[in-house]
């Protein structure tokens, strides 16, 4: 009884609207609705995978998502090596907060904040023309706005995961390092004999894991972030299918971008699970 609620609700908002993929085999005609359609099999599969842009969304949707993973895991790894050498504790607890707040914050905020900071009169330009340099469009610039997508995205959440890591720190036997100075091992060979061959195991699985998202590039990041100048690079699929179905209201070749995507995903996941298993015995069930 205390689960038919939660049961209920998951019924209804999670597989309830997943009706909807049906859509993705129909000419689907919104007054016409799901059973007087007409059915035409994969052509709508034929027709976006013919699109001009989709080669391009799909590479920059691969791109984006595996630089994030590859930052979003070292950056934060780095981090936690050095705080642990940190000595002070208030400067310890002062770091960590610091950079785990910006976690809690949304893309909303942060959104605003970046284009503000990165605009043509945001502090960022207003150094570079202090130091005699032109001004800089970042955010319309299919270089450069990749670069802030990534860089933001590790930044917010780099926070996160370098508590992960400092926890994996904790629990290495603290009689390691105590035998390793007897032998005369200085910090160096004490992180690289030690401390990351410790650590080993909570990296894999994070890395492992992060293999299910991998087509998962940051729908809300990029939303509020970008603008037509930068669909090049900055357009993933996601925001391809949200352009499509709801701009261009071709819902039915939207919806079928979308199963392409969540059978890749799924795929993904049961990879990256059973890796989680074999190399870290990380098991759900």
């Amino acid at each position: 009884m205390m689960l038919l609620p939660g049961v209920i609700v998951t019924l209804i908002y999670a597989y309830g609207p997943m009706l909807g993929i049906v859509m993705a085999f129909q000419k689907f005609m919104p007054m016409r609705g799901f059973f007087k359609s007409e059915w035409i099999g994969l052509k709508n599969f034929e027709y976006v995978f013919s699109l001009p842009d989709f080669n391009q969304v799909l590479w920059n949707t691969f791109f984006i998502s595996v630089m994030k993973i590859i930052f979003g895991l070292f950056v934060p790894l780095a981090l936690a090596l050095l705080l642990n050498e940190i000595t002070k504790n208030w400067f310890k607890r002062l770091v960590q907060t610091s950079v785990f707040l910006p976690f809690f914050l949304s893309w909303a905020v942060l959104g605003g904040v970046l284009i503000e900071i990165f605009s043509l009169k945001g502090p960022v330009n207003a150094l570079i023309s202090a130091f005699g340099g032109e001004p800089v469009m970042f955010m319309g610039s299919n270089h450069w706005f990749v670069t802030i997508l990534i860089g933001s995205d590790v930044w917010k959440g780099m926070g996160y995961n370098m508590i992960i890591f400092l926890a994996a720190i904790v629990g290495i036997n603290a009689n390691l390092y105590e035998a390793a100075e007897v032998d005369g091992a200085g910090k160096w060979k004490q992180m690289v004999h030690i401390t990351l061959p410790g650590m080993a195991p909570i990296i894999i699985l994070l890395l492992t894991l992060s293999l299910g998202s991998v087509l998962n590039a940051g729908f809300d990041q990029i939303l509020i972030l970008y603008n037509p100048v930068v669909y090049e690079s900055g357009d993933v699929i996601d925001t391809f299918v949200y352009r499509l179905g709801l701009f261009d209201q071709q819902y039915a070749p939207a919806a079928a971008i979308g199963l392409f995507k969540s059978v890749i995903s799924v795929g993904l996941v049961s990879v990256s699970y059973y890796l989680a298993y074999r190399f870290s015995n990380y098991r759900i069930f």
